[in-house]
């Protein structure tokens, strides 16, 4: 090794030390500039840290952030700790590790996509899982996948039933028997979150709020056509 290329190491090794020390500042605005340093020169020994911060990182932009760092990552080196920490008891650490997992879009991470995360008493969780599991799953399991969500119908507030809503559509028609049983079936809210979900599907310039009150509106009259056939 020559004179320089022990200094170059040295240089980078300082650097890092000092990012890795950065994501643990108390001030937002650099622990942001340091995960923006750590995904601009990845390097493997980072992986561990920034997986480790997403789990309790209070800032929203931070934690954007450090998702960002990861990607930039090499899956062989995020995949291990990642998926390590969908099975955490924190919910962030959930939550993060799932939305991570969505964006390197690494399909070897699908069978860590339980039913028992899609189900997640959390909604943060469980919303996560769902855009998680749309682009990870794989063809021959989407018709399956788009069971599973459909259990979750009727779920929430608005934004977690929107979520739920895009993720369905993600899938395509192959959701279409699914949301036929649920409105056949279901309960009042399940029914008029498909009707939704199915008019969403097909009209996606339609807005989730017009398709809820028209599926309430079909739910109380029984008709989708404006004569009321």
């Amino acid at each position: 090794m020559t004179m320089a290329t022990h200094d170059e190491d040295s240089k980078d090794g300082k650097d890092t030390m000092r990012a890795l020390q950065g994501l643990e500042d108390d001030s937002s605005s650099v622990r942001l500039r340091a995960a923006l340093a750590v995904g601009t020169a990845p390097d493997p020994r980072c992986v561990d840290k920034l997986v480790e911060r997403c789990a309790v990182e209070p800032d929203f932009s931070v934690r954007e952030m450090l998702t960002w760092a990861l990607t930039r990552h090499a899956p062989s080196h995020t995949l291990p700790g990642l998926l390590g920490e969908v099975r955490s008891e924190r919910a962030q650490a959930r939550s993060q590790a799932l939305h991570t997992l969505s964006k390197i879009g690494d399909r070897r991470a699908w069978p860590a996509i339980t039913r028992e995360l899609l189900t997640d008493a959390d909604d943060e969780v469980a919303r996560s899982a769902w855009r998680a599991a749309v682009v990870l799953a794989p063809e021959e399991e989407r018709a399956g996948l788009a069971e599973a969500l459909a259990t979750q119908l009727g779920r929430g507030g608005r934004e977690t039933q929107l979520s739920l809503s895009r993720a369905l559509i993600a899938l395509g028609e192959v959701i279409l028997p699914t949301l036929g049983a649920a409105t056949a079936q279901g309960a009042p809210a399940v029914r008029r979150h498909a009707l939704a979900t199915e008019r969403l599907l097909h009209d996606p310039d339609a807005g989730f709020e017009f398709s809820i009150e028209e599926a309430k509106r079909v739910a109380v009259l029984g008709t989708t056509g404006q004569d009321g056939r």
